[in-house]
């Protein structure tokens, strides 16, 4: 830790007030999206070296990058299972003016702590018929190195969303890209210098790396006062139960194809390599999640702090707005630069691309999703969340099922499209009756026609066109989009 964070972690004070907490405007917003998105998006972007970096080294009949996918939309699940909704939780809590923010952490905290050792012991003592059930009884390695992974993040959860209550995204920041860098550093080393081809070494890395950031953790834990409230922690449960339900439901939607692919694909021996070329290829469309993540992390904490201010819904409405505009900028983007994007893929893996467009649409879904999910946040209704959620898990579970022995991986591209489409759709419509706001459809529609004009365009173009001249076309149509954001929003304000 430097002077300054140390500075900081001494001081055991109540962190910056509530009002501090607040800060709701759009500007501070941006302010904040960009340095979490700093961290997430540069990570993101820092980490697709691994993608050439694994799609080369592990070639697509190996099965390994399968076999990576796999596992790590088990980690995804199970660290949902492990934090509880205690994330949203702990800035409900502690922006209330009757609670203490190191109570809430505290007592959070206790209950992550608890979980994850339960979980271990769980692993660590039925590694056997886990390993056999879930495919791999010859790598009990793989599940137990994951295991220890999944348990520090979990433990890692609640101080980073402190971090983000108290308005702290450069010590935030800092910590991410400490873990990107190391990790990016060691998988050089271990896959060009040293020449391991071997899956084993992704989650030997991973394992490191993790380890190494719950280390900076532990200095400013004992700086925290604190203290458990069993009452409090029941109030806490109270809330966090549906946003658990609420989680699973998500994180289902985001990796049961990944869960399910090689349970349902009719050949077993090549489930593992068609689940690689998905994998690769949703890669690219990650660079959606990215921004969702990025505003995500920023504007949480201010949601709940901005929900006494009278110009609260309109707030919502424009951050909703600009929200799409960004991400929908962002789809033309990298479709227009598609043909440069996919050199990031070995060979072997590009012939799954066309999921890209597909798997980016659902990612905008989920966003927009994410947006409309306060209504009931904010009213403590998160049970209509876990309903909607739920729905859209069963929508995609059920497109996955009976369309990925037939399709193979563009099932599980559509099927993300239908499930959360579901849920955003049911989530709009009943939000408009429980708790109104006043989102800017006209215009927000208008951006939505005007991507799928673009991009319809772009697809027009003929293949014996030069590489050049496509880009150079979708170049002049992304360019018409930021005038348009222009001449319409930034012009005008």
């Amino acid at each position: 830790m430097n002077k300054q964070n140390i500075q900081i972690a001494k001081d055991t004070t109540p962190r910056p007030t509530r009002e501090g907490q607040g800060g709701g405007s759009v500007s501070r917003l941006f302010k904040d999206t960009a340095i979490y998105g700093l961290s997430s998006i540069i990570g993101r972007f820092l980490n697709y070296l691994l993608v050439p970096l694994y799609t080369h080294y592990m070639p697509t009949e190996s099965g390994d990058y399968g076999i990576s996918t796999n596992v790590y939309a088990y980690t995804a699940l199970i660290l949902v299972l492990l934090t509880f909704g205690m994330e949203t939780t702990l800035f409900r809590y502690a922006n209330d003016e009757r609670e203490r923010p190191d109570t809430v952490f505290s007592t959070g905290f206790a209950l992550i702590g608890t979980l994850t050792a339960l979980f271990l012991a769980l692993i660590f003592g039925f590694i056997t018929p886990i390993a056999d059930r879930l495919g791999y009884s010859e790598h009990h390695e793989y599940l137990l190195m994951m295991s220890a992974v999944v348990a520090m993040d979990a433990l890692q959860a609640l101080p980073f969303s402190y971090l983000r209550f108290q308005k702290r995204p450069i010590r935030f920041a800092t910590l991410k890209l400490l873990f990107i860098f190391l990790n990016i550093g060691l998988n050089l080393l271990y896959f060009v210098v040293l020449g391991k081809t071997s899956v084993f070494y992704v989650f030997f890395i991973n394992l490191l790396c993790t380890s190494l950031i719950t280390l900076c953790f532990i200095p400013g834990m004992f700086k925290i006062q604190w203290h458990f409230d069993g009452a409090l922690l029941k109030r806490m449960l109270s809330y966090s139960w549906p946003i658990l339900i609420l989680g699973i439901a998500g994180i289902l939607n985001q990796v049961a194809d990944k869960i399910l692919f090689p349970l349902v694909y009719p050949d077993k021996a090549e489930a593992n390599v068609q689940l690689g070329i998905y994998g690769g290829c949703v890669k690219i469309a990650m660079i959606m999640a990215m921004i969702t993540q990025a505003f995500r992390y920023a504007y949480e904490p201010i949601v709940f702090a901005k929900a006494k201010d009278r110009d609260s819904k309109e707030y919502y409405a424009v951050a909703m707005k600009y929200f799409l505009i960004f991400t929908l900028l962002a789809f033309l983007c990298v479709m227009g630069y598609i043909d440069v994007l996919q050199l990031i893929l070995g060979r072997g893996y590009r012939e799954g691309m066309q999921v890209v467009p597909i798997v980016m649409v659902a990612e905008i879904m989920m966003g927009v999703y994410f947006n409309l999910s306060f209504w009931y946040k904010l009213i403590d209704r998160t049970i209509y969340g876990a309903v909607f959620s739920l729905l859209g898990c069963a929508v995609l579970f059920l497109v996955n099922i009976l369309f990925i022995p037939r399709y193979s991986y563009m099932a599980c591209a559509w099927g993300g499209v239908a499930g959360y489409g579901t849920a955003m759709v049911l989530s709009y419509i009943v939000g408009q009756v429980k708790n109104p706001i006043p989102y800017p459809m006209r215009s927000i529609l208008t951006y939505v026609a005007m991507t799928a004009l673009f991009y319809w365009l772009m697809t027009l173009v003929p293949a014996s066109w030069t590489v050049v001249l496509r880009l150079a076309l979708n170049t002049l149509l992304i360019l018409l989009f930021c005038a348009h954001i222009y001449w319409h929003e930034i012009r005008k304000k």
